[in-house]
């Protein structure tokens, strides 16, 4: 059963504490990661053998293996896709920038250019759940990003095949290679490149802990999103919201995996009590029952606060990724939020409707970093870079400038550079 803690019981830093020691897979990775440098296809082809256990005559997913794919999924679950897609595109086109320029009366130029990766690389679940959502909320992106590839590896299933549904959703997407390859191996190819897998800019996606720790090793040779930790929630309710509703978005985190946390935080300790009796008349009704449980029992927590303003701050000082603002007036206290990733507003917007349907992106800053870092968006496709024009006489305007700020540290080489120009060659 969930626990109910008053304010101050429980610390801030440990509400999302989770149960049981992390395993140490550093030395793990390390070694997959060498093998795949090393070794390339072949590799790769042992390690899905040893990890997946499927033993694979190619990598690369086929267009007629997509097409089935596409085929063998339901029509009102590609409508849903599509729908999905559309909201998704919609969202992030606003996101989009150009660069800008700068021009002086004296014929100088400066500006920024926007340019986009050349190539990202896409990690789609396939373990204990499969994410088509993720596709989706990874590949858009890029897409409108203007990357020239956007390449996924996902894990192939113990057929050799890989789940309709997601590569349903790379088709609508417009994911362009697909490869069956998972965990730390897919992680090493795309940021090094094999004979078939090409080596990628920007890794995005989430993983297990071998994953994770795998975009932590490349993270240098190429750019990736985050690191990110089990999913949580953070839910804030008044006396106004729901028990039922309540508990069902506890648990809908909850069921993600037994590491996951759930934690709602209320001034009415009655609703407390309440969500707490119908977690307990949900929890069996579920599919996932046995995960939800363990998430629940040992990383779940109600916590009672004096008032709002104390639950508000409560979720500042942790920073949740998921954040209900579960109350009567949530606007009222939006902009009282300043550290979460995705913030989901009154009694009729449960944390599901962002995972896959309203449109902003679902892969978001866990374990506090919501702090300090932000959703996935377009701006993690892209990178900028600036340009600088003078004219002679403009650089012989500050050239004498530009040498003192030379001399001042040291650098007579950078010092000459500019003065040389105005002076002639010596």
């Amino acid at each position: 059963m969930i626990r109910i803690y008053r304010y101050g019981q429980v610390d801030s830093g440990a509400i999302f504490a989770r149960a049981g020691a992390s395993v140490n897979v550093e030395d793990v990775v390390a070694e997959i990661i060498a093998q795949v440098r090393g070794g390339g296809d072949r590799a790769l082809l042992e390690l899905e053998e040893r990890f997946d256990r499927v033993r694979l005559a190619s990598l690369a997913v086929t267009k007629e293996e997509l097409e089935a794919a596409k085929n063998a999924v339901e029509p009102d679950f590609l409508r849903v896709l599509e729908r999905a897609a559309a909201n998704i595109r919609e969202f992030h086109r606003s996101q989009i920038r150009s660069g800008y320029i700068i021009t002086r009366e004296n014929g100088v130029v400066l500006g920024q250019r926007v340019i986009p990766v050349d190539r990202a690389g896409l990690y789609v679940p396939g373990g204990t759940a499969a994410y088509p959502s993720t596709v989706l909320m990874d590949a858009i992106p890029a897409k409108l990003a203007g990357c020239r590839e956007v390449v996924m590896v996902t894990p192939p299933l113990p057929d050799g095949t890989v789940n309709p549904a997601i590569l349903a959703a790379a088709s609508v997407a417009g994911v362009d290679r697909i490869f069956k390859l998972g965990g730390a191996q897919a992680i090493a190819a795309l940021a090094y490149g094999t004979e078939s897998v090409p080596r990628v800019d920007k890794i995005v996606g989430p993983g297990n802990a071998f994953v994770a720790e795998a975009k932590k090793q490349v993270f240098g040779q190429v750019s990736i999103d985050m690191i990110a930790g089990p999913s949580e929630i953070l839910i804030v309710a008044d006396q106004t919201a729901d028990a039922r509703h309540l508990a069902a978005d506890l648990l809908s985190q909850a069921e993600h995996d037994r590491m996951a946390s759930a934690v709602l935080v209320t001034d009415s300790p009655a609703l407390a009590e309440a969500v707490q009796a119908e977690i307990e008349e949900q929890l069996p009704q579920l599919l996932r029952a046995e995960i939800a449980r363990d998430s629940i029992e040992n990383n779940g927590k109600i916590i009672v606060a004096d008032d709002l303003r104390q639950v508000i701050e409560i979720a500042n000082e942790i920073a949740p990724e998921h954040l209900e603002l579960a109350v009567e007036r949530p606007f009222d206290w939006l902009d009282s939020v300043r550290h979460a990733g995705s913030v989901f507003l009154g009694h009729s917007c449960p944390e599901a409707l962002g995972d896959y349907l309203a449109g902003p992106n679902h892969t978001l800053p866990t374990g506090g970093t919501a702090r300090f870092s932000s959703p996935l968006s377009v701006d993690d496709f892209v990178k900028k870079s600036q340009f600088i024009y003078y004219t002679a006489d403009a650089l012989a305007d500050v050239a004498q400038d530009v040498a003192s700020f030379a001399e001042k540290e040291g650098l007579t080489a950078h010092a000459r550079s500019a003065r040389i120009r105005s002076e002639g060659a010596k």
